[in-house]
């Protein structure tokens, strides 16, 4: 082989590569942590502005709630959604059962402090409406997605749903939000179910396998189902992750985010970056 066909094919091997995609999880109202954990990505500066070039961030959800600064958090997001694009990368937002109980008015776990931001419970509701800043802003993005290969979701994708397909989902977890309920946002469907993250993996892993197949992806990533060990839970030989590490001082503060560059997967912690198993083909 000539130098000039060897250059040239790696040339076209680093083109075709997928960029790095990195995923964190629930962040709950807590501004503090969520720019530390967006730092240990390496995807902010610490001014919270966007540095991560190419890289795909995904996050997976629950960004409301628990924490006072659900409108910082929020406000951050949706700046760094549309600062990523310049710079190469992409910043893709999925809707966790959170964001769904605040369009859908459900307040239970509000912090007090996160009131006084709005400026009183009428203009939270307002701005949570699914035409308000917030909530047409929120409704607007989709519950599941798939990602160089990578499914994506709030609680989890069960079979029963990955085989309606990803549009499917997300048209029926839209229309329960803006229209009426469906099953799509009750305890079997992706913003809530726990069941592959919890179960036996003697009875999780058949069904995250079957998932897989019908999506055509081959690991899954979901946060919601807090990890009190404060790391990532990687099960099923490494086709799931469940990346709920408690990000938020309300869970502990523990800083984790799920990388994964050409193939490999690591976690990265506050200590250093970590090894993750990887599905075998």
């Amino acid at each position: 082989m000539s130098a000039f066909v060897a250059l040239t094919l790696l040339a076209c091997e680093a083109a075709s590569a997928s960029p790095r995609l990195v995923a964190i999880g629930d962040l709950h109202g807590d501004l503090g942590t969520a720019l530390q954990v967006l730092q240990l990505a390496g995807v902010v500066d610490a001014t919270g502005r966007w540095i991560g070039g190419d890289t795909v961030l995904v996050q997976t959800g629950d960004l409301t709630d628990r924490g006072p600064d659900t409108r910082a958090v929020l406000d951050l997001m949706m700046r760094l959604e549309k600062e990523a694009p310049a710079a190469g990368g992409q910043v893709v937002i999925l809707l966790g059962n959170h964001e769904a109980m605040n369009i859908l008015g459900d307040w239970r776990y509000v912090h007090p402090d996160d009131l006084v931001s709005f400026e009183g419970s009428e203009r939270r509701a307002t701005a949570f409406s699914p035409a308000g800043t917030y909530g047409s802003w929120l409704v607007a993005h989709d519950a599941v997605a798939v990602v160089h290969g990578v499914a994506f979701a709030h609680g989890g994708i069960t079979p029963e749903w990955a085989k309606v397909g990803l549009g499917a989902i997300n048209e029926e977890v839209h229309k329960g939000l803006v229209h009426a309920a469906t099953s799509a946002i009750g305890p079997e469907g992706p913003l809530w179910v726990r069941t592959l993250a919890q179960d036996p993996e003697s009875e999780a892993c058949p069904q995250v396998e079957a998932s897989l197949r019908l999506l055509g992806a081959t690991r899954m990533v979901v946060g919601h189902t807090t990890q009190r060990t404060g790391e990532i839970q990687v099960r099923c030989g490494g086709r799931l992750s469940v990346i709920d590490t408690g990000i938020s001082t309300a869970y502990g503060g523990n800083l984790a985010a799920w990388e994964l560059t050409d193939g490999n997967a690591r976690a990265l912690y506050a200590s250093g970056a970590r090894d993750i198993e990887d599905p075998q083909p």
